[in-house]
């Protein structure tokens, strides 16, 4: 009896809260955001220590409690244009009896911001919470997004100038930073510059090393073409490799190397296009996003082209000789790093 007890008890405490749920709206105006957030009365009076949820709908009680329940979403919502902090101007609250729930209006000083970064834990209590986001400008709607304790912050992309700005200042960076944090995409251009050549024979290079990764990173980051990263990262260390034993082996011949670069390029923009869908493309502005992430690729690979190329041929001009030892110094350091990235890929997998 006290089992069956129990099991009613909870029954009812779970039709009490039957939607963890909250919504947020985000009206972006010319001169201002305005908001509205609406919470269930079982949510807010549980983080206000209310005993019977249910007088947050009567309208005196909630006037009473508004301010409280204002300064407790005040420091939850986490909304920033540009990369500052909005604070939330209150500006009414009403009880929605048919939807058990509480609405609260705001209004946030951004003038046409060109990027939103959300990230609304409204009630951390629950683990099962979920609040829900809608992005407009002005009656359009433009993205929706939803949040739990689990979940980061996203960034929203205005569809203006400001937004593709944005959107540049983020995308451009990590572009730079991900070629050269990435020591085999370094070596692997490394390896196709050892042995020099004009500075034309060097463009050639460059420009078919682009073109491979360009057409493979925008295939992967639109969900054309997806390979698992178990079989791109083997045969990004095999490239590098490849091309430290086409140096030893090629002699006089003729030079494939442009060749080389746009084959194994294919292959590299797989590899990129892994961090970028690790690091989130906005749905708003995707095509800016993935051409601003290849401009900032290639930036990086430009620099360390410059300055290695610039080296190398500064050492041929001091002499022919040495130039020629570090090239084939270099060429076996470039086949023993790849061949070790290649084992470790292949049988020890982070």
């Amino acid at each position: 009896m006290i089992c069956v007890l129990v099991v009613i008890a909870c029954a009812r405490n779970a039709a009490a809260h039957s939607a963890p749920f909250s919504y947020i709206d985000l009206v972006q105006r010319a001169d201002r955001i305005d908001g509205s957030v609406v919470v269930h009365i079982f949510d807010a009076a549980h983080d206000l220590s209310i005993n019977a949820p249910g007088r947050l709908l009567d309208p005196a009680f909630l006037e009473t409690q508004r301010v409280a329940l204002e300064a407790l979403l005040s420091a939850r919502l986490d909304i920033k244009a540009d990369g500052r902090l909005l604070v939330p101007e209150w500006t009414g609250a009403e009880a929605m009896p048919a939807q058990q729930g509480v609405r609260l209006r705001f209004r946030l000083q951004a003038a046409r911001p060109g990027s939103l970064i959300l990230h609304p834990i409204v009630f951390p209590y629950d683990p099962l919470h979920q609040t829900f986001v809608n992005v407009y400008e002005g009656d359009t709607l433009r993205q929706q997004f939803a949040f739990s304790v689990k979940t980061g912050p996203r960034t929203y992309y205005a569809g203006t100038r400001q937004g593709t700005v944005a959107v540049m200042r983020t995308f451009v960076p990590s572009g730079i930073q991900h070629i050269l944090i990435g020591p085999d995409h370094i070596l692997f251009l490394i390896g196709l510059l050892l042995f020099g050549g004009g500075w034309a024979a060097l463009v050639r290079i460059v420009t078919a090393f682009t073109i491979g990764h360009s057409i493979t990173l925008s295939l992967a980051a639109l969900g054309v073409v997806s390979p698992p990263t178990r079989l791109i990262e083997p045969a990004i260390a095999l490239s590098i490799v490849f091309v430290g034993a086409d140096n030893l082996v090629r002699g006089h011949g003729r030079d494939v190397r442009a060749w080389i670069a746009l084959v194994f390029g294919l292959v590299h923009g797989f590899g990129f296009a892994s961090v970028l869908r690790e690091f989130g493309l906005p749905r708003e502005a995707l095509g800016w996003s993935l051409f601003s992430f290849n401009v900032g690729v290639e930036i990086g690979q430009l620099a360390i082209v410059l300055v290695v190329a610039t080296l190398l041929a500064a050492i041929r001009r001091w002499s022919d000789a040495i130039g020629y030892r570090v090239a084939y110094a270099g060429s076996v350091i470039v086949i023993a790093a790849g061949s070790y990235w290649f084992v470790e890929r292949v049988f020890f997998p982070a």
